[in-house]
């Protein structure tokens, strides 16, 4: 029988698992991305328009993913 310890890493790692299979089940963005963000009309830096499906700016992606998560 394993320590405590052991057990805990045991769930570490099932948790962590988990974590990765649901981030990887997540639909991904696809398609062209916008040139201003679709919630503050701000510009979208060149390097982030670079990947497919970009529709949001850093700081509103990142508010919009907060309340997606409560």
């Amino acid at each position: 029988m394993g320590d405590w310890l052991d057990d805990a890493k045991a769930i570490e790692e099932l948790e962590r698992e988990r974590s990765i299979e649901a981030q990887l089940a997540r639909p991904r963005p696809s398609g062209p991305s916008r040139s201003h963000c679709l919630d503050c009309d701000n510009e979208i830096p060149a390097r982030r328009q670079a990947l497919p499906g970009i529709t949001r700016c850093v700081p509103c992606q990142t508010l919009n993913e907060r309340r997606d998560r409560r």
